[in-house]
């Protein structure tokens, strides 16, 4: 026989009478869950809010990386499930025990059945009831709010370069293939433009990686200003850079290139412990297609050469294929 003073301190019938009590008492059953038993999962169907006799429960989400994210933990005189008493759909969460519990249920049926035969305890539970959604959902709030941010920084993190913020190689290479694979599928012109820092080993041996990469932070700035919105530029590894232009044909992708060179070659960079300003210059091939090249893997190709002649040239310079 399940006890009406433990009822009396469950929070949601803390309020009702004697009577109400055993009409209450009447309508729940009792059940027990081993360690590590599932009570129930996220996406099943519901009609049972469950109160917790002995024992300890867990509640948790899954995350965007497939592991579970726990909400709360209910002991003796806690309740949960109660979404299914409210509101009839599938459960939106995981629920096991985390130790040996027992468990009382109320099925939707037995709720509406105190409804009908005392509606003034009814409406006592379903108040103190909505109470604690209200609760548990601003804390789920909060939970997903934090999980949007961890997906979209983790989602970042996986296609940039963390040094210079510029996309990566393999965010580029990806998008590349999507849309200009085969014969440049999409039909429209577009152009590349492979870019190395002129004599950055040099820095690097005479002031060390942390001024090398505060450098090429900086340069992938005072590029970004030149960029239009929806070019890219990724860094391949090291001092080297690949810009995609989209829709840009040699003769613009060209006059960009140059006046990016001439943004860095002005560059002024002071950074510490360097005391002295660092000169910095890049020398950049360009290549188009359908201008230049028909192909992706031909375009590439025809882009590092013109890099190479660059550097070859003097660098601190530009040429196109």
């Amino acid at each position: 026989m399940i006890a009406k003073s433990f009822l009396k301190k469950v929070s949601i019938f803390g309020e009702c009478t004697e009577r109400e009590l055993d009409a209450i008492a009447a309508g729940l059953t009792e059940s027990k869950a081993a360690a590590g038993e599932v009570i129930f999962r996220e996406g099943d169907e519901g009609s049972e809010l469950y109160i917790v006799k002995r024992g300890l429960v867990t509640i948790g989400l899954r995350t965007a990386d497939g592991n579970e994210k726990e909400l709360a933990r209910f002991q003796a005189g806690n309740f949960f499930g109660e979404m299914s008493i409210v509101d009839d759909a599938p459960r939106s969460a995981t629920c096991r025990a985390l130790e040996e519990s027992v468990l009382y249920r109320m099925h939707e049926r037995d709720y509406y059945h105190v409804l009908e035969t005392h509606p003034r305890a009814a409406i006592k539970i379903m108040y103190k009831m909505l109470n604690t959604i209200a609760h548990r959902l601003e804390t789920t709030s909060r939970f997903v709010a934090d999980m949007v941010r961890w997906g979209n920084e983790a989602s970042r993190r996986a296609i940039t370069d963390e040094v210079t913020g510029a996309y990566n190689r393999r965010y580029l290479d990806s998008l590349l293939t999507d849309r200009y694979s085969g014969d440049g599928s999409s039909g429209k012109p577009f152009s590349l433009i492979m870019m190395d820092v002129d004599r950055f080993r040099e820095i690097n041996e005479a002031h060390g990686h942390e001024v090398g990469n505060k450098l090429l932070a900086r340069l992938v700035e005072t590029i970004n200003l030149v960029l239009k919105e929806t070019d890219v530029i990724a860094r391949y590894g090291g001092d080297e850079f690949t810009l995609l232009l989209p829709d840009a044909g040699l003769e613009e992708a060209t006059a960009r290139a140059e006046e990016i060179r001439r943004a860095v070659e002005g560059m002024t960079i002071r950074i510490p412990p360097v005391d002295q300003p660092l000169a910095v210059t890049v020398s950049q091939g360009v290549a188009a297609f359908p201008e230049s090249r028909n192909n992706l893997a031909e375009l590439k190709a025809a882009a590092d050469r013109a890099l190479y002649r660059a550097k070859e040239e003097g660098r601190n310079r530009v040429i196109r294929a």
